[in-house]
């Protein structure tokens, strides 16, 4: 489906009859809702990420958690492509594979997956592509059973765009530690690991804590803060915090604040501009750091959608999104394809974003 006005006509039968899938024929970039309302574009996409093949291709895409605010703007992003969107109410990855299971048993032609635990994935990724299904990863760089993994950026470039905000909060000197949902969680990781190598390479007066060197926050706010607090109690010394889930800031903000050391201790690393407005503007957070989730779920069923329609997807493909216009091939695995979208927000410009 190519027009707006066609999409507008047969959109709620097709939700009917497709239940957990979407159409990723593109539809000039719009999403309809089923209130009736005006069409909402969340995502600035060119001609070139607008327009595919006449065919109506189906597009699922499953996320770690549906009731998270990070996956909330996510599917935005795949709604305004046309896609459906689906995922435990938990991050769990056991849920997550069940999802997945339910998904690929229906008349899907592309799968595009967000996963908790890339191991736990492998296997009924497996059984998707061995169905014939389309399958993109984002976040899921270890993932084997792939068509395509695709990153908003360099992993370990991220990592240490998140240690250079860090170190500046912490005036060039002090210790940290970091801090992931899960220790299986392949990016978050990659991300730790990369912020911990900027700062032995560039920051001598920083020092990665020697133990806890990384802690989980299971991809909760409420775990975040109770594990900050535990850290910053028996660990006096510790003045900064790597975030890496979009829970983890937030939630150390809040034992930063509770207990009188906002101004002393730091933490820099993802988070949702309107999650941590408040945290950011009265001086508990210095910085988040992040992509925008809707422009990447869009990316991923623009690049499913590229695959299906037989167009190659190398160094240097353009998506029709800012931040995945010209896409870098990793050296390593020629299945992982990186953007460039981070950005940073601080008390001088989270105004500037609402999501």
């Amino acid at each position: 489906m190519k027009g707006s006005k066609k999409f507008a006509a047969v959109a709620a039968g097709l939700m009917l009859c497709l239940g957990v899938m979407g159409c990723g024929g593109g539809d000039g970039g719009k999403q309809t809702a089923s209130s009736g309302s005006e069409v909402k574009q969340v995502v600035d996409a060119s001609e070139a990420a607008k327009q595919g093949d006449k065919k109506d291709w189906k597009i699922a895409v499953v996320v770690k958690d549906s009731s998270n605010g990070w996956f909330a703007r996510m599917e935005e992003g795949v709604n305004q492509f046309a896609a459906y969107q689906k995922g435990p109410v938990a991050t769990d990855a056991a849920q997550q594979v069940q999802v997945i299971q339910d998904v690929i048993n229906q008349d899907i032609q592309a799968l595009c997956v967000v996963p908790v635990d890339p191991a736990a994935c492998d296997p009924v990724l497996k059984e998707a592509r061995d169905k014939g299904i389309i399958v993109i990863t984002h976040e899921g760089s270890t993932c084997k059973n792939v068509d395509y993994d695709l990153e908003a950026f360099n992993n370990a470039g991220y990592g240490a765009f998140i240690m250079d905000k860090l170190q500046e909060s912490m005036g060039g000197k002090g210790i940290y530690t970091t801090m992931v949902a899960h220790l299986t969680n392949a990016s978050q990781n990659e991300w730790a690991n990369g912020a911990v190598a900027e700062q032995e390479a560039k920051y001598p007066g920083l020092k990665l804590l020697d133990n806890p060197k990384r802690v989980e926050s299971e991809n909760n706010s409420e775990k975040a803060y109770q594990v900050a607090k535990e850290v910053l109690k028996s660990h006096p010394e510790v003045t900064g915090f790597v975030g890496t889930s979009s829970m983890d800031t937030p939630g150390v903000a809040r034992a930063i604040n509770e207990l009188g050391l906002k101004g002393k201790v730091f933490v820099v690393g993802t988070g949702m501009p309107n999650e941590c407005r408040s945290l950011i503007k009265d001086g508990s957070l210095s910085y988040i750091t992040l992509w925008d989730p809707a422009e990447a779920g869009y990316a991923m069923c623009v690049m499913a959608r590229r695959v299906l329609e037989g167009k190659p997807i190398e160094n240097g493909t353009d998506l029709g999104l800012k931040s995945y216009s010209k896409l870098i091939v990793s050296k390593e695995n020629p299945h992982l394809f990186m953007g460039a979208g981070w950005i940073a927000i601080n008390k001088d410009n989270v105004d500037n974003y609402n999501f």
